[in-house]
């Protein structure tokens, strides 16, 4: 097979300067002054094992590139750039190309498949971080990710294995699951957390806050009858795969929404995390409150462009309280 990764930020970063070292044929899409750094000095790898740059191809638009049916597209964008990124994809590339959805959140899938017919998803469990252009690092010691792969919206087939083959020759620890999406509904649970990290200037006293968020998530999912992996198994599949460790000269920071901000993107993703409970929760009638908060607080952040972190964990309960009263109402 032959990859295509749309998107080469941490996660995609990462993955793709894997895939290439391992011997795959391997091709970057990435845009701006990131994209024009990779194809002008290759991508920087910062990773315990040693930093290494890599010469990996990358164009900044799909138009670039020819596809066959031996094409398997990796959608490692944040949720909020899929659709725009699945229309540009759709004017230049065949509809029989293997589409695989790398990402937080479970809406790309759904929407990859009013583009293309075969898709596939993956849980991604991968430490990267991404602040400047050409550069991603990964805190992950040993396999270094959790990748299990399979068909949408479910069963697996012989492209879906030989993804997963070849991520495992790439040194992830990725599993063939006929049911991944149980997995990455699990993760969505973990994710609805991005959010604290990146808005609070207290994240650690915003515990009673994270117990709301997930209490929604899984009310919603009962409510819909959405089958998801429990914390504990999340922990037992992580168990073993890796450790994170320090790199000297390279904090590690919080995690994709944060950096966003950082990096003053001028969007989040959490429209598409706490945000796809608001949305279970309207359709199913189930109130999400904090979950409604946080994606206003996120909004707001974006609206002040101010960074990561300018509001209080108290702050935030006020309006999750204010969101409850009025939804009692």
């Amino acid at each position: 097979m032959r990859y295509v990764v749309y998107g080469a930020g941490g996660i995609g970063g990462v993955i793709g300067a894997r895939l290439f070292a391992s011997g795959a044929e391997t091709t970057l899409i990435a845009r701006g002054e990131h994209g024009q750094v990779l194809r002008s000095n290759g991508l920087r790898l910062v990773a315990p094992e040693g930093t290494t740059t890599l010469p990996i191809p990358t164009v900044e638009h799909p138009s670039a590139l020819a596809f066959d049916d031996q094409t398997v597209v990796m959608l490692c964008m944040k949720s909020q750039h899929t659709l725009q990124a699945l229309e540009d994809l759709s004017r230049c590339a065949p509809p029989g190309i293997h589409v695989l959805c790398m990402q937080n959140g479970v809406a790309n899938e759904s929407l990859a498949l009013r583009f293309f017919a075969n898709v596939y998803a993956s849980v991604v469990v991968l430490p990267a971080l991404f602040l400047q252009p050409g550069e991603v690092v990964t805190h992950a010691d040993g396999a270094g990710a959790v990748l299990d792969t399979g068909c949408f919206p479910d069963g697996t087939d012989d492209v879906a294995q030989t993804i997963v083959a070849d991520l495992t020759a790439a040194g992830f620890s990725a599993r063939l699951d006929a049911q991944v999406m149980r997995w990455k509904y699990g993760k969505l649970r973990v994710n609805l957390l991005n959010v604290l990290q990146a808005g609070l200037t207290d994240f650690k006293a915003s515990k009673s806050i994270q117990k709301l968020l997930r209490d929604e998530a899984s009310a919603c999912f009962a409510a819909a009858g959405i089958d998801c992996a429990s914390g504990k198994e999340m922990a037992q599949r992580r168990e073993g795969v890796f450790n994170m460790v320090d790199i000297p000269g390279f904090e590690r920071t919080a995690g994709s929404s944060w950096q966003s901000l950082a990096r003053g993107t001028g969007d989040i993703e959490t429209e598409y995390l706490n945000g796809e409970i608001s949305w279970l929760g309207r359709l199913h009638g189930v109130a999400t409150p904090a979950n409604d908060a946080c994606v206003e607080m996120a909004r707001a952040l974006v609206r002040r462009g101010a960074g990561p972190g300018i509001f209080s964990s108290a702050e935030l309960m006020v309006q999750i309280e204010a969101a409850t009263s009025d939804a009692a109402v």
